[in-house]
Order: C-alpha cells, then sequence, then structure tokens
C-alpha cells in the first residue's frame, strides 16, 4: 500500500471553482463579490455571531439571573402517586410493574425520570404483587396483611 492507494474515491470531493481569473472565465473581475465595501475586500472574514458592530450587544445589556443552571435538569422528573385502591380495583391478584402501569395508561412513558409511588387510601383484598415501585410503608403493611408482595 501507497499514498496512490490512499486517494479519495471519485465524486466524494468537490472542486471548488476557480474565479477571478480573466474576463473570459468564470467570476471575471470582481469575482462575484460586488463591487465596493468591506465584504468584497481580501481577508474579510464575517464577525463572531452577537457582534453587533461596536453597539453593547444583547447579551451584554440584559440583566443576568441570579444562581445557576443544572447541565441535566430534573424540572421534567415527574413523580407520579397512586392509590392503592386503584391498583387493587385495576389489577386484582396480578402482579405488577412499570410496563404493565404504562399498558394501563397509568403514567404516559416509559422514562427514567418518572418515578412512580403507592399511597395508601384504603384496605383492599387483593393479593397485589408489586414489583420495581416506590411503596409507602402504610400501603406495604396493607399489601401484606391482604397477602400480596412488594418487591
Amino acid at each position: 500500500m501507497n499514498m496512490t492507494n490512499n486517494l479519495p474515491s471519485p465524486k466524494s470531493t468537490k472542486k471548488q471553482p476557480q474565479v477571478g481569473r480573466g474576463y473570459a472565465r468564470r467570476g471575471g473581475h470582481t469575482t462575484g463579490r460586488g463591487t465596493k465595501g468591506q465584504k468584497s475586500r481580501s481577508g474579510y472574514s464575517r464577525p463572531r455571531p452577537g457582534f453587533e458592530g461596536g453597539q453593547m450587544p444583547l447579551s451584554r445589556r440584559l440583566p443576568k439571573l441570579k444562581g445557576f443552571s443544572r447541565a441535566f435538569k430534573t424540572a421534567n422528573a415527574k413523580h407520579i402517586n397512586l392509590q392503592l385502591s386503584e391498583l387493587a380495583t385495576t389489577f386484582g391478584s396480578a402482579e405488577v410493574g412499570v410496563e404493565e402501569l404504562f399498558a394501563a395508561g397509568f403514567i404516559n412513558n416509559l422514562s427514567k425520570k418518572i418515578s412512580v409511588k403507592v399511597l395508601y387510601d384504603q384496605d383492599i383484598d387483593s393479593k397485589l404483587k408489586l414489583t420495581g415501585i416506590a411503596v409507602s410503608s402504610k400501603a406495604r403493611a396493607a399489601i401484606e396483611k391482604a397477602g400480596g408482595s412488594v418487591a
């Protein structure tokens, strides 16, 4: 293998147009830059984003908010509290996990930003088996009293 084998494939690189090589050639004389002004001169490059020609830029004129912002915000995290009696009437004695709650419509997506907790509201008769769901202490006692389990 040598350098001639290491060329890019044909048509993968586009040739830059050659301008400013006489009137007969493409882009002769002013080479498509127009006549006068800073943009027509050599060495011109666009100013950085936010530059307003020396005027105090908007980002520096406006007041700043105090504090700091987290890179990964937890503001979008949802905390869903479910009533124990609702789960008992919906699922009966079935095994319930996050996927089953999603299928039943209790939660709208399976994101890791959603935390689900089962809260006690009344005693139940069905033997619920909860897996991977947070449960309050009173709800845990009610489930275990009915013969269910919490994992």
